[in-house]
């Protein structure tokens, strides 16, 4: 939406401009939640998968993967936040999984209301610089107007 050398007009522009940005910012926000949680779900599934002497693939970093035989699924270490981690029994690392989605599904909650807080304050502004630029098209009608009026006197 362009100023048109309006002052009101311009500052309109930019705080819908940074509106749109914070907006874009929590969005990517929201987006890194979803993974993290989808994470969470294939963790708990292939926990409920398993078995003791199932065989599993297990990142060893720098993209590299060994073959491992689970041999206890009462050992389940989960991380819980913080850089630190627990060991767990099965149902109580599902359990801690299932906790951190819901923190997740929280925080994902909160940035969705700021998202349609910001919508809403940018509709708002739309409504407000659409009005300055009509009134602003109504002076200058009138100006010509008044123009034309004095030329034909």
């Amino acid at each position: 939406m362009g100023g048109g050398g309006n002052p009101e007009l311009q500052e309109l522009s930019q705080q819908l401009q940074e509106l749109e940005e914070q907006q874009e910012e929590i969005e990517a926000e929201i987006e890194d939640l979803r993974e993290e949680k989808s994470d969470i779900d294939e963790a708990i599934e292939t926990i409920d998968a398993l078995d003791t002497g199932s065989v599993v693939q297990v990142p060893i970093g720098g993209g590299a993967h060994v073959h491992a035989e689970v041999q206890d699924l009462d050992e389940i270490v989960v991380e819980l936040g913080g850089g630190f981690a627990a060991e767990r029994e099965e149902e109580d690392a599902v359990e801690t999984l299932e906790n951190k989605q819901d923190v997740l599904d929280e925080r994902i909650s909160e940035f969705e209301d700021e998202v349609s807080r910001i919508e809403e304050e940018s509709s708002e502004l739309e409504q407000k610089a659409q009005q300055l630029q009509q009134q602003q098209m109504q002076q200058q009608m009138q100006q010509m107007q008044g123009q034309q009026e004095d030329e034909d006197e």
